[in-house]
């Protein structure tokens, strides 16, 4: 947690009980510059009761002091175990309705370009649930016809490191398991910063492919030697003889 609870009851028990100046108020709960002064005229948050963030467990006395002697002291939040966790966020992943409809096409790519994925991994990164993402495996979805496969991070529907964690976790879990793997498995399993790291495979041009297997046998080198045709041979034309020489 990076900013106290209760930020406006917070700030005005602040604005009372301290001399600390509006802009180290204002970054340590979070608001403007200009709602603290607001509140100080009595203009912001009338009737609020301050809540006190020293009884509290969120600043201690002596961070308090630092601050109304230094004004460049900046408020730093106390530690406080009840707080840990708070922003991890429980339950299945929230969808806005405008991205709803591309759902069904992020679980098509899921499955298709990482079939390594469980379904349950699937549901946790686009926010569905096992039938959907079954009926799709199985092409028996509804809509399967029209749907086209489309990556969930270009859609926005999850982040490319949650793929990427996604991915990795399952590439362990098939190293654990000792199931042998293609060579396209091998490289979906890849994460997006492994693969960008990786050095491009040389390609071989395409007007002398399959050439790379040529060899020279020694049979060749044995005809080349017979098809070798002297001089004295090359100029002893058909038909001719020594006694059809003029004088």
């Amino acid at each position: 947690m990076s900013k106290p609870i209760m930020a406006k009851a917070t700030a005005v028990w602040l604005i009372d009980n301290t001399t600390i100046s509006f802009k180290q108020i204002a970054d340590f709960v979070g608001m403007h510059e200009l709602e603290i002064q607001g509140i100080a005229d009595g203009d912001v948050a009338p009737g609020v009761k301050g809540f006190d963030p020293v009884a509290n467990n969120q600043l201690t006395e002596d961070e308090i002091a630092k601050a109304e002697k230094s004004p460049l002291h900046k408020l730093k939040l106390k530690f406080n175990a009840a707080a840990q966790g708070e922003e991890k966020r429980r339950g299945p992943r929230y969808t806005p309705l405008s991205k709803r409809q591309d759902r069904p096409n992020s679980i098509l790519w899921l499955v298709k370009f990482h079939p390594e994925l469980t379904d349950g991994q699937i549901a946790k990164l686009v926010g569905t649930t096992k039938p959907t993402i079954q009926s799709i495996r199985e092409r028996t979805h509804w809509n399967i016809a029209n749907m086209q496969p489309i990556d969930p991070v270009a859609l926005g529907l999850c982040k490319q490191s949650e793929l990427d964690a996604a991915v990795q976790k399952a590439a362990a879990k098939r190293a654990a398991d000792g199931a042998a793997m293609s060579d396209d498995e091998r490289r979906k399993l890849l994460s997006t910063e492994q693969s960008l790291g990786m050095a491009p495979e040389p390609k071989i041009p395409t007007a002398i492919e399959g050439l790379e297997t040529f060899s020279l046998r020694e049979d060749d080198e044995d005809d080349k030697d017979d098809d070798i045709i002297d001089a004295d041979s090359f100029f002893n034309l058909p038909g001719g003889s020594d006694d059809d020489e003029q004088p």
